[in-house]
């Protein structure tokens, strides 16, 4: 079985063989959660792959909301990757440091935001630099390009959606996080967030979607087996969430690669979901 969207994930070796091509941009989405205590833009600053913007997830954010990086609204997503010299007609090429984890959210807000195409490259930096491939250390010099923003809603849910979801059961809600911050037998991450999952809602850590060493997609029948193990129904839609809203972009990233059309992204995830309220928690 082959992917049914195999122009969403590009290889190392073909990123470098098309490094110079005019309509390609490389975008460095790495981003660490407040606790892993590191930098993501020193990083790009000390190496990045050749050409690479950095995509600040923070920065390029609703920043009045007090919920980490939700997203902005559609002119302020144009204004900034305008600026990061993303736009119309460019093929998007999105890479992580960690492997595949925040790749798959920028890649989310393109789409989010009208623009399909773009990609994430499989297995992220780890993988180019296990493969001694390019680096460097320059800072850009972008030049600005339009981006047309189409926000597209039916990718996202907000509470009010999944609130009204829980009388519903419409949609299937995916749950990124581990077995044990799902379960309530881990401590949740984001802090005065109560522990557990939304009421009804599957688990499938993302990282069961990855292969251990190489960080890279498992292949489309591993993936839909990981899916129905999981007990997603793949003819239903699916609202994919997780701690903060970054890797349940991973969840619909592969959900897409096995050709599921009805997938949307809760932004909120449980940052909001856990906080104590009168939202529903099972353990």
């Amino acid at each position: 079985m082959t992917y049914a969207n195999p122009d969403s994930l590009v290889s190392t070796g073909w990123l470098e063989d098309h490094l110079n091509a005019p309509d390609i941009r490389i975008v460095d989405a790495t981003y660490y959660l407040p606790m892993q205590g590191k930098d993501a833009r020193a990083e790009y600053d000390e190496r990045h792959i050749p050409g690479a913007v950095f995509f600040d997830i923070d920065e390029i954010a609703d920043t009045s909301s007090d919920l980490p990086h939700m997203l902005p609204s559609p002119e302020k997503f144009a204004a900034r990757v305008r600026k990061l010299g993303l736009g119309d007609g460019n093929r998007i090429i999105v890479y992580d440091s960690q492997g595949m984890m925040s790749a798959a959210r920028v890649w989310w807000e393109f789409r989010v935001f009208g623009h399909k195409d773009v990609a994430v490259l499989d297995g992220g930096l780890p993988k180019w630099l296990a493969e001694g491939r390019p680096l460097e250390d320059l800072p850009p010099m972008p030049r600005e390009r339009h981006f047309t923003a189409r926000f597209d809603n039916s990718a996202v849910r907000d509470i009010v959606q999944m609130k009204e979801n829980l009388k519903t059961g419409r949609e299937q809600v995916l749950d990124a996080r581990s077995a044990g911050r799902f379960n309530g037998t881990e401590p949740e991450i984001w802090p005065g967030r109560r522990s557990g999952h939304i009421p009804g809602s599957l688990n499938l850590p993302y990282t069961d979607l990855l292969d251990p060493q190489l960080k890279t997609f498992l292949p489309a029948d591993h993936l839909l087996e990981r899916f129905r193990a999981a007990g997603v129904d793949m003819t239903r839609p699916v609202v994919t969430t997780c701690g903060s809203g970054i890797t349940a972009c991973v969840l619909a990233l592969a959900l897409h690669l096995v050709g599921h059309k009805d997938v949307a992204v809760y932004d909120g995830s449980w940052a909001e979901w856990g906080r104590p309220g009168d939202t529903s928690v099972e353990p």
